[in-house]
């Protein structure tokens, strides 16, 4: 009798579907999209998703007191190439600029304490920070949690608190660095957009994605 085969039947176990790849962005998007949360504002650790894996990890500890003031995570199924660098150039003039090889970085704004990132939501887009880190083009898509009591009726950067943006942009421009020294390379904010540019920047993304992988990762 031959012995039992071990692997049998795991063809038919449902594993989880990768964050990046195997996660739809959505239906309605740009309107509304769906987003991977890596990091809540109560993480003292940055976390991000593996991109191999799928499997959250640790990146590194905070050095410093920054933490980030909003949910902080990407789009699935977005990647920031050359469309997204392109639509950085035109709106800044710039030229040289490349972008940063990785998912769409988005943040999402609720009232509600989420305690553990790993997470999936839905969110709507209502404008961004357009970061320049060194000569790559790091978007940063500013969100609301769909649905939110106090957040989620927002459809417009002008509906978000200004204090809550600058906390953003101070974030963004800082996180990086130490008491005595500044980042590796400069980084900048050149403009705070609104819903428009914002769906763009995802369109962009989302071609950049269609354009750089296989249709294996296709959903």
């Amino acid at each position: 009798m031959s012995p039992p085969d071990r692997n049998r039947g795991l063809s038919a176990i449902p594993y989880r579907a990768h964050p990046w790849h195997g996660v739809s962005m959505g239906r309605e998007a740009p309107d509304v999209v769906t987003v991977y949360v890596e990091i809540v504002p109560t993480d003292t650790v940055k976390y991000e998703v593996d991109k191999v894996s799928g499997i959250l990890r640790v990146d590194r500890p905070q050095q410093y007191s920054n933490v980030c003031p909003a949910l902080y995570g990407f789009v699935p199924q977005t990647f920031c190439e050359e469309e997204v660098a392109a639509f950085c150039m035109e709106r800044t003039g710039r030229r040289g600029i490349v972008g940063d090889g990785d998912p769409l970085d988005i943040c999402v704004i609720t009232e509600r304490p989420i305690p553990h990132g790993d997470i999936l939501v839905k969110a709507v887009p209502v404008g961004g920070l357009r970061m320049i880190d060194g000569n790559e083009s790091d978007d940063k898509i500013l969100a609301v949690l769909e649905g939110d009591a106090v957040y989620g009726a927002i459809r417009a950067l002008e509906g978000l608190p200004v204090p809550l943006v600058e906390r953003l942009r101070h974030y963004f421009l800082t996180y990086k660095h130490g008491p005595d020294r500044q980042q590796a390379q400069p980084v900048e904010i050149t403009h705070v957009f609104g819903r428009e540019d914002a769906h763009e920047v995802i369109r962009r993304a989302r071609r950049d994605y269609l354009a750089r992988f296989d249709e294996t990762f296709r959903r």
